[in-house]
């Protein structure tokens, strides 16, 4: 039992000394009214999990707009250099989705995907990335079969 604690108690303090992360896309929220929150969580010093979460608030008869609805994005990032400031990443993810069709049908469905992005961390904790990519829903054929994976976050390191 005592090891059991002990084991609990270095991963706990290992986790709260890890470095993490909350953002925004940015662009989302300013070009077609949908709230993408993403949070964040260094495993190592090339290595991070993390989720992120979009809720599309644009019209269904609006020009330009996500399929989805809402998305909860669980992902894996692995960093390509150790370095501070400026990095390049790729990301594996795994798109759980839900929308209507183009019939008007709702769906739900998983994607599993691939993106590429840069990001760069002030100083002082500001972050700022770009990534881009593409999943593919694999569960229904009511869905659509291609899902995106872009964004332009801003945020906090802390």
């Amino acid at each position: 039992m005592k090891k059991l604690v002990v084991i609990l108690t270095i991963l706990g303090a290992n986790f709260l000394q890890a470095q993490q992360e909350v953002s925004i896309d940015l662009a989302d929220a300013l070009v077609i009214k949908t709230l993408e929150v993403t949070y964040e969580h260094y495993i190592g010093e090339q290595s991070s999990i993390g989720a992120s979460a979009l809720f599309n608030f644009e019209g269904e008869n609006s020009d330009f707009r996500y399929n989805e609805d809402n998305m909860i994005t669980p992902f894996f990032r692995h960093y390509f250099t150790t370095a501070r400031n400026w990095n390049h990443f790729g990301e594996i993810f795994m798109g759980i989705n839900s929308g209507k069709n183009d019939s008007g049908i709702s769906y739900t469905d998983g994607a599993l995907g691939i993106s590429v992005g840069t990001k760069y961390v002030s100083n002082g904790g500001l972050v700022v990335s770009v990534h881009g990519g593409l999943g593919r829903n694999f569960f229904t054929d009511l869905s659509p079969s291609v899902v995106p994976r872009i964004g332009l976050n801003v945020g906090y390191r802390f």
